[in-house]
C-alpha cells in the first residue's frame, strides 16, 4: 500500500507496461518485495505479482486490472498527488519535545502512532465472554461509561441479508461485502 502511495502509475494493458510497471514498484518496494509482471492464466490479461515473507510466512498477492479501475485504486491515486512533493529535505514530525527526521509519510505515521501508543495497553476481544469482570465493568456495564442506543430495523429482509452476510458460515461473500465498502465506513471503533 505503501509502495503504491509512492509509485501509483501502475498500467497492465500490454505486456511491456507491466513490464515497466513491476520495475517501478520494485524500486519502490525494495528487497522486502518481489515485483514480477505475469499473464494471469485464468483471463490472459497483465497483472503483477508481489511475493514476500512476513514473520517467516511466504505470501503472494496480484494486482490485477480489475484493481486498477475500483475506486480503492482511485483514491490511492488521489492521496498519492495529495500527498506527491509535501515533504522537503530537512521534514520532521513533532509531538511535544520529541522530534523525529522523516522521508516520507509512512515513516511519520509509524513514528506518531509509536509514540501515541506509548505507556498504553490495547487489548482486543472477540466477545464480551472473554474480559474479565472488572474489564466487562469498565467498558460495558457501568452506568456512568456505557451508552445505550436504540436500534430499529426499517426493512427486515435487508436486515436479515446484512447479517446473513456478516455472521454466517460462508466466507466468501462477507469478503465481498468488506471489500465493497471499507472505504465508505466513517465510524469504525478499533
Amino acid at each position: 500500500m505503501h509502495a503504491l502511495l509512492k509509485q501509483p502509475d501502475i498500467q497492465l494493458d500490454s505486456p511491456e507496461q507491466a513490464e515497466q510497471s513491476a520495475a517501478r514498484l520494485q524500486q519502490v518496494c525494495g528487497k522486502e518485495i518481489v515485483v514480477k509482471a505475469e499473464i494471469n492464466p485464468q483471463n490472459d490479461e497483465n497483472r503483477l505479482r508481489l511475493e514476500k515473507y512476513l514473520h517467516g510466512n511466504y505470501s503472494v498477492s496480484y494486482i490485477e486490472q480489475s484493481f486498477l479501475i475500483s475506486g480503492d485504486f482511485a483514491q490511492i491515486k488521489l492521496t498519492a498527488h495529495a500527498l506527491g512533493g509535501l515533504l522537503g529535505k530537512g521534514a520532521y514530525v513533532k509531538r511535544g519535545e520529541q522530534r523525529k527526521p522523516v522521508v516520507d509519510f509512512k515513516q511519520a505515521i509509524e513514528w506518531l502512532l509509536d509514540e501515541a501508543k506509548r505507556g498504553i495497553s490495547i487489548q482486543r476481544y472477540k466477545g464480551l465472554g472473554e474480559m474479565n469482570p472488572s474489564q466487562l465493568w469498565e467498558t460495558t456495564m457501568d452506568v456512568n461509561n456505557r451508552v445505550l442506543l436504540r436500534v430499529q430495523i426499517d426493512d427486515m429482509i435487508t436486515a436479515d441479508e446484512i447479517f446473513t452476510t456478516l455472521m454466517g458460515d460462508v466466507v466468501e461473500p462477507r469478503r465481498a461485502f468488506i471489500e465493497q465498502n471499507a472505504l465508505g465506513v466513517k465510524n469504525l471503533d478499533v
